[in-house]
């Protein structure tokens, strides 16, 4: 059990100076406590205090990695209940099943692999394969590992509860950083060798949450630190049951037994994959760390991703995109050029349009702090001389050889200052909605 704010209170170097971002040293110290601070935003805190501050300025739910490169999967850390309380930090990481017996191991990699879509300035992709022993043979087993590997870059879960199979392939692939899958009962000393030796994480399986207690407990008194819970159940209710269980003993209790990210089977949650996709739905706000299918296919995973995009977005920060000029269907010198927030909604919205309308356009994003054209125009943000000083900046003045831009029609107001900013230059009124802009822009003459 952590320290309480009073305990950590003592250990604090009492300046009160505000570094940390709250006014006193007894404020922090209850952040400290509570989990929403982090003992590194004291930049005064001594060397012998840091040591005994440690474990209650350790995260409630242990952060850990999963895989390697681009598809490593950071999960754990979070401190609250509820995304509007503060925010979530990391998403899971989804992960299809292949077993080493399958015959079409190289495709599926390449295949799954291949899932990427961009959004907001993001690349939406899956990111596991859950690597299932049914061969019972290390060779085949590893053989199937590395054809994973070799065919993508996915990153793997082992899931063999034979530590005699498990551990070469283990060895083998220790700089990829795979999740063993997983501790039970009957196996916990083995695997906690194998995992000790690797360095790699280790999930860890109960038949109900006393008994995932016991083996967290037991692993981490054996020198484990990263570790994953199945809590066993194989039911919608019990999974849910158990997620928001988990989550509230870590949170709210300090129940360090339970303080870690959780690995959840949707492919046990139904028998078909729209039933696994609907299960996964549920299981992205409820916690889950890591969630598996026993399949990935874009009509089931992008909706998943984007479900975890939107969940894992700081409520308090609206979702924005970078700045700048947006070439959309190859633009020219003689194409037409809009103007427009840098709200994400708003960005694919237009472009959207746009590229319906097979209109060569330049897009112009200006920098509006995530707000919508008209709350910007409200708040002083999209106004004639700021977007007249960002079209100087961006550069699309060299790139065009007329000069006319189009701005919202709800911004419409702003034409006379844009005018007074942008001297010859002839300021257009498009239409209040989007879906309006393809019949407008194929009317364009520059």
């Amino acid at each position: 059990m952590g320290l309480t704010g009073i305990q950590i209170y003592k250990l604090l170097p009492k300046t009160n100076c505000g570094e940390c971002g709250v006014p006193t040293c007894l404020a922090f110290a209850m952040n400290l406590a509570a989990g929403k601070a982090e003992l590194d935003s004291c930049p005064y805190v001594s060397e012998e205090a840091r040591e005994q501050l440690a474990e209650a300025s350790a995260p409630p739910i242990r952060p850990l990695t999963v895989g390697y490169g681009d598809t490593a999967v950071k999960i754990g850390g979070e401190t609250v209940l509820f995304r509007h309380e503060k925010t979530f930090y990391n998403p899971c990481g989804f992960a299809g099943v292949i077993r080493d017996t399958d015959e079409d191991i190289a495709e599926k990699a390449k295949r799954w692999a291949g899932y990427q879509w961009e959004r907001v300035g993001l690349n939406l992709r899956p990111e596991l394969v859950f690597l299932k022993c049914e061969s019972g043979d290390a060779t085949t087993f590893e053989k199937a590992a590395r054809t994973v590997v070799d065919n993508s870059d996915l990153s793997l879960i082992l899931a063999c509860e034979a530590p005699e199979v498990l551990a070469p392939v283990a060895k083998a692939l220790a700089d990829k950083h795979p999740l063993l899958y997983a501790a039970t009962n009957a196996n916990a000393d083995k695997m906690c060798a194998i995992a000790g030796e690797t360095g790699c994480p280790l999930a860890v399986r109960g038949v109900d949450l006393e008994e995932v207690m016991e083996l967290t407990n037991e692993l981490t008194e054996a020198g484990l630190k990263d570790l994953v819970i199945d809590s066993g159940a194989r039911d919608l209710p019990g999974v849910f049951q158990d997620q928001v269980a988990i989550r509230r003993a870590a949170l709210l209790e300090q129940n360090r037994a339970l303080g870690f990210p959780t690995i959840c089977f949707a492919n046990s949650l139904g028998e078909t994959l729209a039933e696994q996709t609907a299960a996964a739905a549920m299981l992205v706000p409820k916690y889950a760390g890591l969630i598996v299918l026993d399949d990935l296919q874009p009509e089931s995973i992008f909706p998943l991703l984007v479900e975890r995009l939107n969940i894992y977005t700081d409520p308090q920060r609206p979702m924005t995109v970078t700045p700048g000029i947006y070439e959309i269907n190859n633009p020219d010198e003689k194409s037409p050029v809009c103007v427009t927030s840098n709200f994400s909604l708003t960005y694919f919205i237009v472009t959207g349009e746009i590229e319906a309308s097979r209109v060569p356009t330049w897009l112009l994003i200006m920098d509006t702090e995530g707000l919508s054209v008209l709350t910007a125009w409200a708040a002083g943000k999209f106004v004639g001389d700021a977007i007249g000083i960002f079209m100087k900046k961006c550069g699309i003045i060299e790139k065009v050889s007329h000069k006319k831009v189009i701005i919202p029609g709800y911004a419409a107001s702003i034409a006379g200052d844009l005018e007074e900013e942008l001297v010859d230059w002839e300021v257009l009124i498009g239409p209040r909605e989007a879906a309006a802009l393809p019949a407008y822009l194929k009317e364009w003459k520059a």
